[in-house]
């Protein structure tokens, strides 16, 4: 017998557990009414839990609802060589999300695919990309911004032959890919997806700085044009940069001192200048 079918559990762990278990997903976000309605508990008890779940960084509270937090991510990782990586971007990716009101995304470049290593959304699972997917790099803004961040050579060897379509927008020459990476680089990774890897759904992102280099990617998407997205591209710099400040506290991403107003007018700049690239 199922002892939740007799009413919510009475000891303070099995409440724990039951709210904990709803957070199946790294992605996972959820406001206190949804809690109320999934365990059942008392709408005071579930504010309480989450509360001392927050406290102790079992949980994070963001303005999308609560998600995953810390302890729970680093317990979660095991030998998960990225963990720090997921824990020092979630901050970044929910107010990425909460300021755009698009799919925030993390991933890393696995030689000629983008895995997917967290999202931060709204939207119906169906309709994003879950984590722990995998998609061509070269179809992704997550992807040709870490491509563009490799040696040249490199990305000759693994992408020869790999350039198969997603959409009808896919680039699929070599030769104009490069040119595409050659922007990129120019850009300082700012890199873009034009519904190359899904249809209509266009994303912007760039890349994440460690101590030992360039550790991932970080951006959002949104269905629209080209356009709805650009205009995001200053939120993901900033972004991009702070998280690399988390992970290398002591490298040039932590010791710029160029003001957010700066830092917007130098990568509207870089785009403008793309038609002389």
């Amino acid at each position: 017998m199922n002892p939740r079918t007799e009413g919510p559990p009475q000891s303070m762990l099995e409440r724990m557990t039951l709210i904990l278990d709803l957070f199946d997903d790294r992605s996972m976000r959820m406001r206190l009414d949804e809690v109320v309605a999934h365990t059942g508990l008392p709408r005071s008890s579930c504010y309480r839990i989450l509360e001392q779940l927050a406290m102790l960084d079992w949980l994070r509270q963001r303005p999308g609802g609560y998600g995953l937090g810390p302890r729970a991510l680093r317990l979660g990782g095991g030998h998960d060589t990225n963990a720090d990586l997921r824990i020092a971007a979630l901050p970044a990716l929910e107010d990425l999300h909460a300021s755009t009101g698009a799919t925030a995304y993390l991933g890393v470049l696995d030689f000629d695919e983008v895995v997917f290593l967290d999202r931060v959304t709204r939207l119906p699972s169906a309709s994003v990309v879950g984590v722990g997917h995998r998609a061509p790099a070269h179809a992704t803004a997550l992807g040709k911004a870490l491509l563009a961040g490799i040696d040249p050579e490199e990305a000759e060897t693994t992408l020869a032959g790999r350039l198969r379509p997603c959409t009808p927008a896919t680039i699929t020459s070599l030769p104009v890919l490069y040119a595409e990476l050659r922007r990129i680089r120019a850009r300082r990774g700012l890199a873009f997806d034009s519904g190359e890897h899904l249809p209509g759904i266009y994303g912007v992102a760039t890349v994440i700085r460690g101590a030992d280099g360039i550790r991932g990617a970080l951006g959002v998407s949104a269905p629209g044009t080209a356009t709805t997205v650009e205009r995001f591209a200053p939120l993901v710099v900033e972004a991009a940069r702070r998280v690399s400040s988390r992970l290398d506290p002591d490298g040039t991403e932590a010791s710029s001192s160029t003001p957010a107003d700066a830092l917007v007018t130098r990568v509207l700049a870089l785009l403008d200048d793309d038609a002389l690239l």
